[in-house]
């Protein structure tokens, strides 16, 4: 298979499992999600990373919905791991170190911290560590707001460090850049921005703008699986949709 082919085959394979993950949340989707995406596809080396790039997010059912975790969906995402392993050290943080690699490791602790959390297990360095740092420098709010866009499955209930910590002590950075990101039509980012408000929203940290509005208005435009999970995670964190 060509680079691009399999590009293609993982961005597809990614897509689904958005699609998954979405309808779970919705109540649409059946028991096993994770498990039943490797197992009914026809390339499972491609859904195995599907797991490890939608990450964080594929547990949302299990945190803001009903959907029953299920073990074999634990031993989908620890095959995911396997087959795919993160650096054996984390990276330094930026600007010490390239930003890339570091947010990678952000998404793989926040995978391996809920997998603990879901499965009972101690601890949540056993598949991938916590790196060190944090996005701070939110006088830099455009840069700033967009590194948090890219750290945004780290925004679900269950999770907590310093980049939770930074998030809330910047909630008009955030506002800016969510909405800089409208008026650019840049509709990912500013529902990856979003996720961070309705996140302190739920836990009552008063924000410069109402997110309701915001959330609403992006759900609308479309934009692909990806972007309907992130507005729909939105949406259960502002109490928008019954759980």
């Amino acid at each position: 298979m060509s680079p691009d082919r399999s590009q293609t085959v993982y961005a597809a394979s990614a897509a689904d499992l958005a699609l998954r993950a979405l309808d779970a949340l919705r109540g649409v989707e059946g028991t096993a999600l994770l498990a039943e995406h490797v197992e009914r596809a026809d390339d499972p080396k491609a859904a195995l990373a599907a797991i490890r790039v939608v990450g964080a997010d594929a547990f949302a059912p299990y945190l803001l919905a009903e959907a029953v975790f299920h073990p074999d969906d634990a031993a989908a995402v620890s095959q995911s791991f396997a087959v795919f392993p993160p650096a054996v050290s984390t990276p330094d943080p930026p600007p010490s170190g390239p930003a890339e690699p570091w947010i990678v490791a952000w998404r793989d602790w926040a995978t391996a911290a809920l997998l603990a959390r879901l499965t009972g297990t101690q601890g949540d360095g056993t598949l991938a560590p916590r790196p060190e740092g944090a996005p701070t420098d939110h006088t830099d709010w455009q840069r700033w707001s967009v590194r948090m866009s890219q750290l945004s499955p780290l925004a679900l209930p269950a999770l907590d460090g310093p980049v939770h910590a930074a998030a809330r002590a910047a909630p008009l950075a955030l506002a800016r850049g969510a909405t800089r990101a409208v008026l650019r039509r840049d509709f990912p980012t500013a529902t990856r921005i979003v996720r961070w408000l309705a996140l302190l929203h739920a836990e009552g940290v008063r924000l410069p703008l109402d997110p309701v509005p915001l959330v609403e208005h992006l759900r609308l435009h479309g934009g692909g699986p990806r972007l309907a999970l992130d507005a729909a995670i939105a949406r259960r964190l502002l109490g928008l949709e019954a759980p």
